[in-house]
């Protein structure tokens, strides 16, 4: 009797091991997600956007999609992630900068749950098998979405507006990080591309959301002569203000044309699904998740909007697609080098980038290669920040 209780014993512990250390089976899987922001947030808005697609594409019950919102990036990511770990959560993930020193320690703390990153740069230097960094190739539709904005500079200049030598354009940045850089620089290729006189001032806001500062910048840039505005901020403050103003606006992360019908010209985003589809089955399987995932235009994690004809130039839908098919091809590479200039020189083909990140910001790793600065290669997030001629930066908050 006693080697049967025992047995039986032994049964339930096993039972038990299995259910707290991973999906014990694959429609078991439950998942975490943390936000900074909520759906008020446009960038915010395009993660749950993510999650509710990819629920739909697996299958996945309510109960196994935990969502936490409005968590800053401080302890209480950490605290949010102990929390998901208790719910049962084989895999967390987090979609702000800031959050990922925190996603590394609750990292080491619970080896056994799986945590990813959007963003962040320290999952390739960690060295911890269960943190992971994620990003996409954004400024593959930054350059796109620039093009647009040259095609109406274009429209603009033919019409009598102004004259080609006053085709500025106005960028609403957040903070001086190489995310940001990287992506207003690719904005601005776009749109020299096929409007070779364009220069454009950068106004930043110190925040990632605030609706009245970047409201404020926008409007600033705008008395300042821009004839059209960007951003890499989360708000509608850029968006409202430009259609206030009647001043043509290429939004970020998902389309204003509801609220901006008469000046909204194209959004790109990054479509979120596939990496978390890649992210959850891998976990199911009993995979390991890349230290560094990049997705692009190719694999659908770089997308526009429809363009949005009352605003945009004429033929724009037809030349985003052709510039789409030369980047899939590879014959339109957003960063060659032969289209910039650095303080009037051509950058050097040894040209280092601080990618194994330092607090110094150190360049470490030759990103040149063949003429094209190669974006996003070696570690997911992007580094490049390089000061290009062209855009006049007009303030400077990191």
């Amino acid at each position: 009797m006693k080697k049967i209780l025992a047995l039986l014993l032994a049964v339930v512990m096993l039972f038990s091991l299995a259910a707290c250390g991973g999906a014990s089976n694959g429609d078991d899987i439950k998942v975490g997600f943390i936000c900074l922001h909520d759906e008020k947030s446009t960038y915010d808005l395009n993660f749950l956007n993510g999650v509710t697609e990819v629920k739909a594409q697996l299958g996945l019950k309510d109960d196994q999609v935990i969502v936490k919102t409005n968590i800053p990036e401080g302890d209480e990511c950490y605290q949010a992630a102990a929390d998901l770990v208790d719910q049962g959560c084989d895999v967390i993930f987090a979609n702000s900068f800031g959050h990922e020193s925190f996603m590394i320690k609750a990292a080491k703390e619970f080896p056994e749950v799986e945590f990813c990153h959007a963003t962040g740069t320290r999952a390739h230097t960690e060295g911890l098998a269960n943190y992971h960094n994620a990003f996409a190739s954004i400024y593959e539709g930054r350059y796109l979405a620039g093009v647009a904005a040259g095609l109406k500079l274009n429209e603009m200049i033919a019409a009598g507006k102004f004259s080609a030598n006053e085709a500025k354009m106005g960028y609403v940045g957040a903070f001086t990080y190489a995310e940001v850089i990287s992506g207003y620089t690719s904005f601005y290729l776009g749109a020299k591309s096929v409007c070779p006189t364009v220069t454009m001032d950068v106004q930043f806001t110190g925040s990632w959301y605030d609706a009245p500062e970047e409201k404020n910048a926008a409007e600033a840039l705008i008395a300042a002569g821009c004839k059209l505005i960007s951003q890499h901020a989360d708000s509608m403050g850029a968006p409202s203000a430009c259609e206030n103003a009647g001043i043509p606006n290429v939004s970020y992360n998902g389309s204003t044309v509801e609220a901006c019908p008469n000046t909204f010209i194209v959004s790109s985003r990054i479509n979120w699904a596939p990496y978390y589809k890649y992210m959850i089955e891998t976990v199911k399987e009993g995979g390991k998740i890349a230290a560094d995932w990049t997705g692009g235009i190719a694999e659908g994690s770089v997308v526009l909007t429809d363009v949005n004809t009352k605003a945009a130039a004429a033929n724009t839908a037809e030349t985003l697609k052709t510039v789409t098919d030369g980047i899939k091809a590879g014959t339109v590479k957003v960063f060659d080098t032969k289209n910039f200039t650095v303080n009037g020189a051509a950058l050097a083909a040894d040209h280092k980038a601080d990618v194994d990140t330092d607090d110094n910001y150190t360049p470490d790793t030759a990103v040149v290669i063949n003429g094209i600065f190669e974006e996003s290669k070696f570690r997911s997030a992007p580094y490049f920040d390089l000061r290009i001629d062209g855009i006049k930066l007009l303030n400077e908050k990191f």
